[in-house]
Protein backbone atom coordinates (compact mmCIF):
# COMPACT_ATOMS: atom_id res chain seq x y z
CA UNK A 1 0.00 0.00 0.00
CA UNK A 2 1.17 3.22 -0.69
CA UNK A 3 2.42 6.27 1.42
CA UNK A 4 -0.57 7.85 -0.01
CA UNK A 5 -3.22 5.31 0.71
CA UNK A 6 -2.05 4.95 4.09
CA UNK A 7 -2.36 8.80 4.49
CA UNK A 8 -6.00 8.48 3.67
CA UNK A 9 -6.93 5.37 5.45
CA UNK A 10 -5.45 7.21 8.84
CA UNK A 11 -7.23 10.32 8.15
CA UNK A 12 -10.89 8.28 7.40
CA UNK A 13 -10.39 6.05 10.91
CA UNK A 14 -10.57 9.59 12.80
CA UNK A 15 -13.70 11.07 10.90
CA UNK A 16 -16.03 9.79 13.28
CA UNK A 17 -14.43 11.30 16.29
CA UNK A 18 -13.77 14.72 14.52
CA UNK A 19 -17.14 15.37 13.04
CA UNK A 20 -18.69 14.81 16.53
CA UNK A 21 -16.16 17.50 18.03
CA UNK A 22 -16.89 19.93 15.56
CA UNK A 23 -20.44 19.65 15.37
CA UNK A 24 -20.97 19.65 19.39
CA UNK A 25 -18.23 22.57 20.34
CA UNK A 26 -18.61 24.27 17.01
CA UNK A 27 -14.48 24.57 16.98
CA UNK A 28 -11.89 24.07 15.07
CA UNK A 29 -10.43 20.53 15.85
CA UNK A 30 -7.15 19.57 16.51
CA UNK A 31 -6.33 16.65 13.97
CA UNK A 32 -3.69 15.04 15.49
CA UNK A 33 -0.56 14.75 18.17
CA UNK A 34 1.94 13.95 15.04
CA UNK A 35 2.40 16.42 12.19
CA UNK A 36 2.97 13.27 10.22
CA UNK A 37 -0.87 12.92 10.99
CA UNK A 38 -2.53 16.15 9.37
CA UNK A 39 -3.88 16.61 6.47
CA UNK A 40 -1.30 18.19 4.15
CA UNK A 41 -2.64 20.91 2.13
CA UNK A 42 -1.46 22.69 -1.10
CA UNK A 43 -2.88 26.05 -2.81
CA UNK A 44 -3.09 26.97 -6.80
CA UNK A 45 -3.63 30.95 -6.05
CA UNK A 46 -2.41 32.53 -3.06
CA UNK A 47 -3.70 36.05 -3.88
CA UNK A 48 -6.71 37.64 -3.41
CA UNK A 49 -9.55 35.35 -2.58
CA UNK A 50 -6.68 33.03 -2.73
CA UNK A 51 -5.29 34.12 0.20
CA UNK A 52 -8.21 33.61 2.67
CA UNK A 53 -8.66 30.14 1.37
CA UNK A 54 -4.90 28.97 1.59
CA UNK A 55 -4.92 30.56 5.14
CA UNK A 56 -8.33 28.44 6.19
CA UNK A 57 -6.37 25.77 4.88
CA UNK A 58 -3.49 26.16 7.12
CA UNK A 59 -5.47 26.35 10.23
CA UNK A 60 -6.36 22.64 9.64
CA UNK A 61 -3.56 21.34 8.72
CA UNK A 62 0.14 21.34 7.46
CA UNK A 63 0.64 23.63 4.08
CA UNK A 64 3.21 21.61 2.11
CA UNK A 65 3.05 23.52 -1.56
CA UNK A 66 1.85 26.74 -2.62
CA UNK A 67 1.32 28.02 -6.45
CA UNK A 68 0.90 31.58 -7.95
CA UNK A 69 2.05 32.71 -10.98
CA UNK A 70 2.57 35.90 -9.94
CA UNK A 71 5.83 36.39 -8.14
CA UNK A 72 5.12 39.03 -5.70
CA UNK A 73 1.98 37.33 -4.09
CA UNK A 74 3.78 34.10 -3.99
CA UNK A 75 6.66 35.30 -2.03
CA UNK A 76 4.62 37.46 0.28
CA UNK A 77 2.46 34.25 0.80
CA UNK A 78 5.48 32.55 1.83
CA UNK A 79 6.73 34.61 4.10
CA UNK A 80 3.49 34.60 6.23
CA UNK A 81 3.25 30.79 5.74
CA UNK A 82 6.84 30.36 7.48
CA UNK A 83 6.05 32.75 10.18
CA UNK A 84 2.99 31.00 11.37
CA UNK A 85 5.10 27.39 11.45
CA UNK A 86 4.36 26.58 7.72
CA UNK A 87 7.48 25.88 5.42
CA UNK A 88 6.13 25.38 1.84
CA UNK A 89 7.84 24.39 -1.52
CA UNK A 90 6.79 27.53 -3.72
CA UNK A 91 5.74 27.05 -7.53
CA UNK A 92 4.75 29.28 -10.72
CA UNK A 93 3.23 26.16 -12.67
CA UNK A 94 0.62 23.64 -10.70
CA UNK A 95 1.65 20.92 -12.73
CA UNK A 96 5.05 20.97 -11.74
CA UNK A 97 3.27 21.26 -7.94
CA UNK A 98 1.36 18.19 -8.35
CA UNK A 99 3.62 16.51 -10.46
CA UNK A 100 6.46 16.96 -7.67
CA UNK A 101 4.74 17.11 -4.56
CA UNK A 102 2.30 14.04 -5.27
CA UNK A 103 2.47 12.20 -2.63
CA UNK A 104 2.71 14.48 -0.37
CA UNK A 105 -0.39 16.28 -1.01
CA UNK A 106 -3.78 15.12 0.64
CA UNK A 107 -5.93 18.22 -0.26
CA UNK A 108 -5.75 20.83 -2.86
CA UNK A 109 -7.15 24.91 -2.84
CA UNK A 110 -8.26 26.29 -6.25
CA UNK A 111 -7.96 30.14 -5.92
CA UNK A 112 -7.46 31.06 -9.64
CA UNK A 113 -9.67 32.84 -12.31
CA UNK A 114 -12.23 30.97 -13.44
CA UNK A 115 -10.85 29.48 -16.47
CA UNK A 116 -7.83 27.76 -14.71
CA UNK A 117 -10.17 26.09 -12.39
CA UNK A 118 -11.02 23.15 -13.76
CA UNK A 119 -7.78 22.13 -15.18
CA UNK A 120 -6.81 22.39 -11.88
CA UNK A 121 -9.24 20.80 -10.18
CA UNK A 122 -8.93 17.98 -12.43
CA UNK A 123 -5.51 16.91 -12.29
CA UNK A 124 -5.31 17.40 -8.52
CA UNK A 125 -8.57 14.85 -8.13
CA UNK A 126 -7.21 12.61 -11.02
CA UNK A 127 -4.70 12.00 -8.11
CA UNK A 128 -6.53 11.54 -5.60
CA UNK A 129 -6.45 14.48 -4.34
CA UNK A 130 -9.56 16.56 -2.23
CA UNK A 131 -10.47 19.37 -3.83
CA UNK A 132 -11.99 23.03 -2.61
CA UNK A 133 -12.25 25.34 -5.53
CA UNK A 134 -13.68 28.70 -5.36
CA UNK A 135 -16.80 29.78 -7.72
CA UNK A 136 -18.11 29.42 -10.28
CA UNK A 137 -16.76 25.69 -10.25
CA UNK A 138 -15.54 25.84 -13.56
CA UNK A 139 -15.75 28.06 -16.48
CA UNK A 140 -17.53 26.12 -18.97
CA UNK A 141 -20.89 24.01 -18.17
CA UNK A 142 -19.04 20.58 -19.65
CA UNK A 143 -16.20 21.32 -16.88
CA UNK A 144 -18.89 21.68 -14.32
CA UNK A 145 -20.21 18.19 -15.33
CA UNK A 146 -17.04 16.84 -15.43
CA UNK A 147 -16.06 17.99 -12.05
CA UNK A 148 -19.39 16.46 -10.44
CA UNK A 149 -18.56 12.84 -12.09
CA UNK A 150 -14.85 12.72 -11.45
CA UNK A 151 -15.15 13.59 -7.71
CA UNK A 152 -17.67 10.91 -7.49
CA UNK A 153 -16.09 8.27 -9.64
CA UNK A 154 -12.80 9.37 -7.47
CA UNK A 155 -14.52 9.44 -4.00
CA UNK A 156 -13.06 12.68 -2.85
CA UNK A 157 -13.77 15.19 -0.69
CA UNK A 158 -14.73 18.59 -2.47
CA UNK A 159 -16.37 22.09 -1.92
CA UNK A 160 -16.79 24.99 -4.32
CA UNK A 161 -16.21 28.25 -2.75
CA UNK A 162 -19.93 30.11 -1.81
CA UNK A 163 -19.47 30.56 1.95
CA UNK A 164 -23.21 31.63 2.34
CA UNK A 165 -24.27 28.15 1.58
CA UNK A 166 -23.40 27.31 5.29
CA UNK A 167 -25.21 30.64 6.43
CA UNK A 168 -28.25 29.64 8.76
CA UNK A 169 -30.66 32.18 7.50
CA UNK A 170 -30.43 31.05 3.98
CA UNK A 171 -30.73 27.37 5.04
CA UNK A 172 -33.72 28.33 6.88
CA UNK A 173 -34.97 30.00 3.73
CA UNK A 174 -34.42 27.26 2.08
CA UNK A 175 -35.92 24.88 4.16
CA UNK A 176 -39.00 27.24 4.09
CA UNK A 177 -39.19 27.02 0.16
CA UNK A 178 -38.72 23.56 0.05
CA UNK A 179 -41.80 23.06 2.97
CA UNK A 180 -44.27 24.31 0.64
CA UNK A 181 -45.35 27.14 2.25
CA UNK A 182 -45.03 30.04 0.05
CA UNK A 183 -47.76 27.56 -2.34
CA UNK A 184 -47.11 27.21 -5.80
CA UNK A 185 -44.24 29.66 -7.30
CA UNK A 186 -44.79 32.18 -9.71
CA UNK A 187 -41.68 33.94 -10.16
CA UNK A 188 -38.13 34.22 -9.05
CA UNK A 189 -36.30 37.47 -9.61
CA UNK A 190 -32.52 37.06 -8.79
CA UNK A 191 -30.46 40.72 -9.47
CA UNK A 192 -26.82 41.87 -8.74
CA UNK A 193 -24.54 45.46 -8.28
CA UNK A 194 -22.50 43.51 -11.00
CA UNK A 195 -20.47 44.15 -13.32
CA UNK A 196 -18.13 46.08 -11.26
CA UNK A 197 -15.04 46.19 -14.32
CA UNK A 198 -14.80 48.38 -17.59
CA UNK A 199 -17.38 47.10 -20.58
CA UNK A 200 -14.88 47.26 -23.69
CA UNK A 201 -15.56 47.65 -27.47
CA UNK A 202 -12.34 47.15 -28.75
CA UNK A 203 -9.52 44.29 -27.19
CA UNK A 204 -6.61 46.00 -25.46
CA UNK A 205 -3.82 46.11 -27.01
CA UNK A 206 -0.19 43.90 -25.91
CA UNK A 207 2.21 45.69 -23.19
CA UNK A 208 5.18 44.61 -22.14
CA UNK A 209 4.92 41.39 -19.56
CA UNK A 210 5.86 42.97 -16.08
CA UNK A 211 8.95 40.52 -14.87
CA UNK A 212 7.30 39.16 -11.95
CA UNK A 213 4.42 37.92 -13.56
CA UNK A 214 4.50 34.17 -15.50
CA UNK A 215 1.77 35.15 -18.47
CA UNK A 216 2.00 31.84 -20.13
CA UNK A 217 0.46 29.76 -16.87
CA UNK A 218 -1.65 32.84 -15.99
CA UNK A 219 -3.31 32.00 -19.70
CA UNK A 220 -3.26 28.33 -19.08
CA UNK A 221 -5.49 26.47 -21.14
CA UNK A 222 -7.13 30.08 -22.08
CA UNK A 223 -6.05 31.29 -26.34
CA UNK A 224 -2.81 33.02 -26.43
CA UNK A 225 -3.56 36.27 -26.39
CA UNK A 226 -0.91 39.46 -25.62
CA UNK A 227 -0.24 40.82 -21.94
CA UNK A 228 -1.91 43.78 -20.29
CA UNK A 229 -2.49 45.21 -17.10
CA UNK A 230 -6.25 44.83 -17.62
CA UNK A 231 -6.26 41.17 -17.04
CA UNK A 232 -4.38 40.63 -14.17
CA UNK A 233 -5.01 40.78 -11.60
CA UNK A 234 -8.25 42.26 -11.11
CA UNK A 235 -10.57 43.04 -14.07
CA UNK A 236 -10.35 39.46 -15.70
CA UNK A 237 -13.83 38.60 -14.69
CA UNK A 238 -15.07 40.82 -17.84
CA UNK A 239 -13.21 38.73 -20.89
CA UNK A 240 -14.84 35.94 -21.97
CA UNK A 241 -11.84 33.43 -22.35
CA UNK A 242 -10.53 33.94 -18.42
CA UNK A 243 -13.93 35.13 -16.49
CA UNK A 244 -17.62 34.30 -16.49
CA UNK A 245 -19.16 38.02 -16.33
CA UNK A 246 -21.48 39.13 -13.35
CA UNK A 247 -23.27 35.81 -13.54
CA UNK A 248 -20.30 33.43 -12.32
CA UNK A 249 -18.78 36.34 -10.06
CA UNK A 250 -22.30 36.44 -7.92
CA UNK A 251 -25.03 34.29 -9.03
CA UNK A 252 -23.04 31.39 -6.99
CA UNK A 253 -24.00 33.49 -4.01
CA UNK A 254 -26.84 35.38 -5.21
CA UNK A 255 -28.95 32.64 -6.90
CA UNK A 256 -27.47 30.07 -3.74
CA UNK A 257 -30.74 30.36 -1.75
CA UNK A 258 -33.25 29.52 -4.53
CA UNK A 259 -31.42 26.82 -5.90
CA UNK A 260 -30.91 25.22 -2.38
CA UNK A 261 -34.75 25.40 -1.90
CA UNK A 262 -36.67 24.85 -5.26
CA UNK A 263 -34.01 22.27 -7.14
CA UNK A 264 -33.18 25.24 -9.71
CA UNK A 265 -31.47 22.39 -11.72
CA UNK A 266 -31.23 20.97 -15.30
CA UNK A 267 -33.27 24.16 -16.97
CA UNK A 268 -35.15 23.57 -20.16
CA UNK A 269 -34.31 26.72 -22.28
CA UNK A 270 -32.80 30.07 -21.43
CA UNK A 271 -33.05 33.48 -23.30
CA UNK A 272 -31.00 36.45 -22.58
CA UNK A 273 -31.37 40.68 -23.79
CA UNK A 274 -28.22 42.20 -23.20
CA UNK A 275 -26.07 45.53 -24.12
CA UNK A 276 -24.52 43.93 -26.91
CA UNK A 277 -20.73 42.93 -27.19
CA UNK A 278 -17.52 42.04 -29.49
CA UNK A 279 -17.32 38.68 -27.89
CA UNK A 280 -13.69 39.24 -26.44
CA UNK A 281 -15.65 41.21 -23.04
CA UNK A 282 -19.07 40.68 -21.61
CA UNK A 283 -21.59 43.27 -22.29
CA UNK A 284 -22.04 46.00 -19.77
CA UNK A 285 -26.06 45.06 -18.91
CA UNK A 286 -27.76 41.64 -19.37
CA UNK A 287 -31.64 40.26 -18.44
CA UNK A 288 -31.83 36.56 -18.44
CA UNK A 289 -34.95 34.22 -18.23
CA UNK A 290 -34.45 30.49 -17.26
CA UNK A 291 -37.16 28.00 -17.51
CA UNK A 292 -37.35 24.74 -15.59
CA UNK A 293 -39.53 21.60 -15.91
CA UNK A 294 -41.78 20.43 -12.67
CA UNK A 295 -39.74 18.18 -9.87
CA UNK A 296 -41.14 16.06 -7.01
CA UNK A 297 -41.16 19.37 -5.15
CA UNK A 298 -42.74 21.93 -7.32
CA UNK A 299 -44.57 22.76 -10.36
CA UNK A 300 -42.50 24.21 -13.59
CA UNK A 301 -41.26 27.96 -12.83
CA UNK A 302 -39.17 30.98 -14.51
CA UNK A 303 -36.40 32.63 -13.17
CA UNK A 304 -35.09 36.17 -14.10
CA UNK A 305 -31.42 37.06 -13.57
CA UNK A 306 -30.19 41.08 -13.79
CA UNK A 307 -27.12 42.78 -13.61
CA UNK A 308 -25.75 46.13 -15.23
CA UNK A 309 -28.34 47.89 -13.12
CA UNK A 310 -31.21 46.17 -14.19
CA UNK A 311 -33.75 45.36 -11.45
CA UNK A 312 -37.42 43.47 -11.04
CA UNK A 313 -39.72 45.96 -10.65
CA UNK A 314 -39.54 48.17 -7.35
CA UNK A 315 -43.04 47.23 -6.74
CA UNK A 316 -42.27 43.13 -5.97
CA UNK A 317 -39.91 44.38 -3.39
CA UNK A 318 -42.64 45.29 -0.91
CA UNK A 319 -41.08 48.52 0.41
CA UNK A 320 -37.66 47.16 0.60
CA UNK A 321 -35.13 49.35 -0.46
CA UNK A 322 -31.54 47.86 -2.00
CA UNK A 323 -29.22 50.41 -2.54
CA UNK A 324 -27.20 50.57 -5.68
CA UNK A 325 -24.48 48.49 -4.46
CA UNK A 326 -26.58 45.19 -3.56
CA UNK A 327 -27.88 42.45 -4.95
CA UNK A 328 -31.06 40.61 -4.05
CA UNK A 329 -33.70 37.66 -4.22
CA UNK A 330 -37.73 37.70 -4.63
CA UNK A 331 -39.76 34.38 -4.76
CA UNK A 332 -43.40 34.76 -4.89
CA UNK A 333 -45.79 32.21 -4.19
CA UNK A 334 -49.55 32.03 -3.72
CA UNK A 335 -49.56 32.11 -0.49
CA UNK A 336 -46.98 34.55 0.56
CA UNK A 337 -43.56 36.07 -0.51
CA UNK A 338 -39.89 35.95 0.34
CA UNK A 339 -37.83 38.83 -0.03
CA UNK A 340 -33.99 38.96 0.70
CA UNK A 341 -31.36 42.08 -0.01
CA UNK A 342 -28.16 41.29 -0.48
CA UNK A 343 -26.28 38.77 -2.04
CA UNK A 344 -25.52 35.62 0.46
CA UNK A 345 -29.07 35.43 2.09
CA UNK A 346 -27.98 37.24 5.09
CA UNK A 347 -31.40 38.20 6.30
CA UNK A 348 -34.79 37.13 4.70
CA UNK A 349 -38.13 38.59 5.28
CA UNK A 350 -41.31 37.21 4.35
CA UNK A 351 -44.77 38.81 2.94
CA UNK A 352 -48.25 37.80 3.21
CA UNK A 353 -47.77 34.88 5.30
CA UNK A 354 -46.40 33.68 8.39
CA UNK A 355 -43.16 32.73 8.69
CA UNK A 356 -43.61 28.99 9.33
CA UNK A 357 -41.11 27.26 12.24
CA UNK A 358 -39.15 25.23 10.37
CA UNK A 359 -35.84 22.36 11.42
CA UNK A 360 -33.06 22.54 8.81
CA UNK A 361 -29.16 21.52 9.60
CA UNK A 362 -26.96 24.10 10.73
CA UNK A 363 -23.38 23.77 9.15
CA UNK A 364 -20.44 23.69 11.68
CA UNK A 365 -18.33 26.49 8.95
CA UNK A 366 -18.26 26.36 5.47
CA UNK A 367 -14.44 25.51 5.60
CA UNK A 368 -15.08 22.91 8.33
CA UNK A 369 -17.68 21.30 6.22
CA UNK A 370 -14.99 20.40 4.00
CA UNK A 371 -12.40 19.18 6.73
CA UNK A 372 -15.06 17.04 8.23
CA UNK A 373 -15.85 15.35 4.59
CA UNK A 374 -11.72 14.83 3.91
CA UNK A 375 -11.77 13.35 7.20
CA UNK A 376 -14.45 10.40 6.24
CA UNK A 377 -17.62 12.37 7.39
CA UNK A 378 -20.55 13.65 5.54
CA UNK A 379 -20.04 15.44 2.56
CA UNK A 380 -19.96 19.13 2.56
CA UNK A 381 -23.19 20.90 1.20
CA UNK A 382 -21.80 22.77 -1.51
CA UNK A 383 -19.86 19.85 -3.20
CA UNK A 384 -19.21 18.93 -6.49
CA UNK A 385 -21.59 15.93 -7.33
CA UNK A 386 -24.43 17.05 -5.95
CA UNK A 387 -24.51 20.58 -5.60
CA UNK A 388 -22.06 22.78 -6.75
CA UNK A 389 -21.82 20.82 -10.15
CA UNK A 390 -25.72 21.31 -11.00
CA UNK A 391 -25.67 24.95 -9.99
CA UNK A 392 -22.58 25.60 -12.27
CA UNK A 393 -24.39 24.04 -14.96
CA UNK A 394 -27.00 26.00 -14.58
CA UNK A 395 -25.50 29.81 -13.86
CA UNK A 396 -23.39 29.25 -16.91
CA UNK A 397 -26.09 28.73 -19.44
CA UNK A 398 -26.94 31.83 -18.92
CA UNK A 399 -23.99 33.30 -20.66
CA UNK A 400 -24.35 30.94 -23.22
CA UNK A 401 -27.67 32.73 -23.70
CA UNK A 402 -25.78 35.71 -23.87
CA UNK A 403 -23.13 34.28 -26.53
CA UNK A 404 -25.91 32.95 -28.65
CA UNK A 405 -28.24 36.16 -28.85
CA UNK A 406 -31.00 33.84 -29.38
CA UNK A 407 -33.24 31.28 -27.23
CA UNK A 408 -31.53 28.43 -26.27
CA UNK A 409 -33.14 25.02 -25.99
CA UNK A 410 -30.68 22.84 -23.56
CA UNK A 411 -30.75 19.14 -23.12
CA UNK A 412 -29.15 18.99 -19.87
CA UNK A 413 -28.52 15.36 -19.14
CA UNK A 414 -26.84 15.44 -22.89
CA UNK A 415 -24.75 19.05 -21.91
CA UNK A 416 -25.61 20.39 -25.24
CA UNK A 417 -28.16 22.78 -26.96
CA UNK A 418 -30.56 20.99 -29.17
CA UNK A 419 -31.52 24.27 -31.22
CA UNK A 420 -27.68 25.59 -31.67
CA UNK A 421 -25.13 22.99 -32.34
CA UNK A 422 -22.88 25.96 -32.98
CA UNK A 423 -22.98 26.40 -29.76
CA UNK A 424 -20.50 23.20 -29.28
CA UNK A 425 -16.98 25.07 -28.81
CA UNK A 426 -18.25 27.03 -26.31
CA UNK A 427 -20.00 24.89 -23.76
CA UNK A 428 -17.23 22.89 -24.35
CA UNK A 429 -14.51 24.94 -24.65
CA UNK A 430 -10.95 23.74 -26.79
CA UNK A 431 -7.99 23.90 -24.74
CA UNK A 432 -3.87 25.11 -25.31
CA UNK A 433 -1.49 22.25 -25.84
CA UNK A 434 -0.58 21.08 -22.04
CA UNK A 435 -4.14 20.96 -20.34
CA UNK A 436 -6.53 18.41 -20.26
CA UNK A 437 -9.35 17.55 -17.91
CA UNK A 438 -8.24 13.98 -18.47
CA UNK A 439 -11.67 12.64 -18.02
CA UNK A 440 -14.83 11.71 -20.22
CA UNK A 441 -17.81 12.16 -18.06
CA UNK A 442 -19.52 8.50 -17.61
CA UNK A 443 -23.08 9.60 -18.19
CA UNK A 444 -22.18 11.31 -22.01
CA UNK A 445 -19.83 7.66 -22.37
CA UNK A 446 -22.66 5.25 -21.78
CA UNK A 447 -25.59 8.03 -24.04
CA UNK A 448 -22.81 7.90 -26.78
CA UNK A 449 -22.67 4.49 -26.94
CA UNK A 450 -25.94 3.81 -27.46
CA UNK A 451 -26.71 6.75 -29.49
CA UNK A 452 -23.84 4.86 -32.09
CA UNK A 453 -25.68 1.49 -31.23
Amino acid sequence: MSCQQNRRKFLQSTAAIGAGYWVAERTSPVFSRSPNEQIQFASIGVGGKGSSDSKNAASHGKMVAICDVDERTLKRAAVGFKADGHDPKQFFDFRTMLDEMGDKIDAVTVSTPDHVHAVAAAMAMNMGKHCFVQKPLTHSIYEARVLGELAREKGVATQMGNQGTANNPLREAAAVLRSGALGTIKEVHVWTNRPIWPTLSERLPGKPIPPYLHWQEWLGPAPERDYNPGYHPKSWRGFWDFGTGALGDMACHTVNMPFAGLKLSNPTSVEAEHAGHNKDSYPGWSVIKYEFPANDQREALAMTWYDGGKRPPLDMLEGEQPNENSGGVVIEGARGKLVSIGDYAGQVNYYHMDKPKIEYEKSPGHFDEWVIAINGGSSAKSNFPDYAGPLTETILLGNLAVWANKRVEWDAKMVRATNAPELESFVRRPYRDGYSLGYEPKSLRVDKAAAAG
